[in-house]
């Protein structure tokens, strides 16, 4: 069996539906990767950032799932900030249902947003 990867999933409070389906894809049986979510289910008090970098930087990986609601998530895109700070791999993910985002936050300008399909996750999640 192979080892299990952490994974922080970094969204916008709005999106949490979306981190709801991804985090229950690794629970499935069929799913040939194993995972452990990371992600900040609720905001936490001053410390905030120190204790959110501290958990992006004991991942192996983070996966960012982009929606329209993503240019106004001020704490997802710290996070994503954050994790390309800690030279952690990063995955950003859309839904294929949703357009490109049309006005692109500076924190994910010029990186690559893929549709999100369980062959992508799992590519990424082994590579860590």
């Amino acid at each position: 069996m192979a080892s299990t990867k952490r994974v922080f999933t970094a969204f916008a409070i709005e999106d949490e539906k979306l981190r709801v389906m991804l985090v229950g894809q690794r629970l499935h049986t069929d799913t040939p990767f194993e995972w452990t979510d990371m992600s900040v289910k609720e905001p936490w008090s001053s410390e905030w950032k120190t204790k959110c970098r501290t958990r992006i930087k004991g991942c192996d990986g983070v996966i960012g799932i982009i929606t329209p609601n993503t240019p106004k998530a001020s704490g997802q895109l710290w996070e994503l900030k954050c994790a390309y700070e800690e030279k952690r791999p990063v995955l950003l993910i859309r839904r294929s249902a949703d357009r490109p985002l049309s006005a692109v936050p500076e924190e994910i300008r010029g990186r690559p947003v893929v549709a999100w399909s369980w062959p992508t996750i799992e590519t990424f999640i082994k590579k860590l």
